[in-house]
C-alpha cells in the first residue's frame, strides 16, 4: 500500500500549455503585422511626399533617332565552316544629324562591308569578339561620318551560316 500512496505524490502535475499557445499566436500576429508594414511601405518605405516627387522628377529622353542599316550578308570563303556573315545595325545619332547619316549610308555599307571582308575568320566565330567588332565598327563610322553625328552602333542581329 506505501507505493500505491507514493505514487500519485510523486507524479507531477500536468503543466498548461496555454503560455506556449498564447505566445506562438502573438509570434505569428507581430510577424504578419510586421510583414505587411515593410511590405506596404509604411516602414522603410518612401513617404507619400517623396514617392510623388520621384514620379514627377521623370527626364525627358534625349533628342536621338536611330538610323537601321540594309543588312549585309558577307560571304566567307571556302576555307572558313561558315559560309556567310549576315548582318543587321542601327545607328544611334542625334535627332538633327540623322539626315545627314542617312546622306553617309552607301559610305558606312562600304566600310562595314569592307572591314568585315577583312576579319580573319576565327575572330568572327568567337562569340567574345563581337565587343570588339563592335567597337572597331562604331569608329570607322565616326570616321566616315565626322565626329559626333554617330553616337553608337547596335548590333541587331549577327549571324553565321
Amino acid at each position: 500500500m506505501a507505493d500505491a500512496e507514493a505514487a500519485p505524490e510523486t507524479a507531477q502535475k500536468k503543466k498548461s500549455k496555454l503560455p506556449m499557445i498564447v505566445g506562438v499566436v502573438l509570434a505569428l500576429a507581430f510577424g504578419g503585422a510586421g510583414f505587411y508594414a515593410s511590405f506596404s511601405g509604411m516602414i522603410f518605405g518612401p513617404s507619400d511626399a517623396h514617392a510623388a516627387e520621384a514620379e514627377a522628377e521623370v527626364d525627358a529622353l534625349p533628342d536621338i533617332a536611330f538610323v537601321p542599316l540594309e543588312p549585309m550578308v558577307i560571304s566567307l570563303g571556302a576555307a572558313a565552316e561558315s559560309r556567310h556573315l549576315r548582318f543587321t545595325a542601327q545607328l544611334e545619332v542625334a535627332g538633327a544629324n540623322s539626315a545627314d547619316v542617312i546622306l553617309l549610308q552607301p559610305r558606312i555599307l562600304d566600310v562595314l562591308n569592307s572591314y568585315l571582308r577583312a576579319i580573319d575568320v576565327a575572330e568572327l566565330e568567337n562569340p567574345s569578339a563581337l565587343v570588339r567588332l563592335r567597337a572597331q565598327m562604331l569608329r570607322r563610322i565616326q570616321i566616315v561620318t565626322g565626329e559626333g553625328r554617330v553616337r553608337d552602333l547596335l548590333v541587331t542581329e549577327f549571324v553565321l551560316n
